[in-house]
């Protein structure tokens, strides 16, 4: 199931216009927090499909009966441009644990797609866990589909997975849906319909991990 927050009008359509905007996108300070906050909206609307349990709180006037994450899920990130919006879903699953990856293209390959090169991971185990993988730009789909088979050697097959996206493109939306379980859940701030022949997302908003942190040496 592919949930897009612009297909309701809510504040996470501001902040995408914000990231979308050029002129904006000078400020690297606004840019990251933009993330941030379509991390926490991202982050809101997958805790409703989790399972809570009751538990008492004690509060100064006495004692209310609450709701709690059973489980917290395991936010896994892929280096660099996942940062920012990891951040915003941290700020909601504070107890969550993390797995970072790094991933890159390094060549295309037979499929219209992009071999993908990991040189880093870490990762707490994930047998039986809930994971939410977190890639700000879904375009092609390649590393996404990559980082999940790198962290199920690592750390184990998890029960439940949902991949969180601040823009994806429909083919690479379609290339990930081949890859991974039918029960996965897509968690989208929008989806744009044109890939590039160099898999860039258009319209996009550029390269994430740039805009973020700045342009890296090629």
């Amino acid at each position: 199931m592919v949930h897009t927050l612009t297909k309701t009008n809510s504040v996470a359509n501001h902040f995408l216009a914000q990231l979308r905007n050029a002129s904006l996108q000078k400020d690297a300070g606004k840019f990251r927090n933009n993330l941030r906050k379509i991390g926490q909206v991202l982050a809101y609307e997958i805790s409703k499909t989790f399972v809570f349990e009751d538990a008492p709180t004690t509060t100064p006037l006495g004692v209310k009966q609450t709701k709690g994450i059973a489980k917290p899920p395991v936010l896994a990130t892929i280096l660099r441009a996942g940062v920012p919006l990891h951040e915003g879903m941290q700020d909601y699953f504070e107890d969550s644990e993390t797995a970072f990856i790094s991933a890159y293209r390094s060549q295309k390959n037979t499929e219209d797609t992009y071999d993908i090169a990991t040189e880093y991971i870490s990762s707490p185990p994930l047998e039986g866990r809930t994971l939410i993988i977190i890639d700000t730009m879904l375009a092609t789909g390649s590393s996404v589909v990559e980082v999940y088979q790198a962290l199920k050697e690592k750390g184990g097959k998890p029960s439940e997975i949902h991949i969180a996206s601040a823009v994806a493109s429909a083919d690479g939306l379609t290339y990930v849906k081949k890859h991974f379980p039918t029960n996965t859940q897509y968690w989208m701030g929008d989806v744009d319909a044109e890939l590039t022949a160099n898999g860039y997302i258009v319209p996009g908003l550029g390269d994430a991990g740039d805009l973020a942190y700045g342009k890296k040496q090629r």
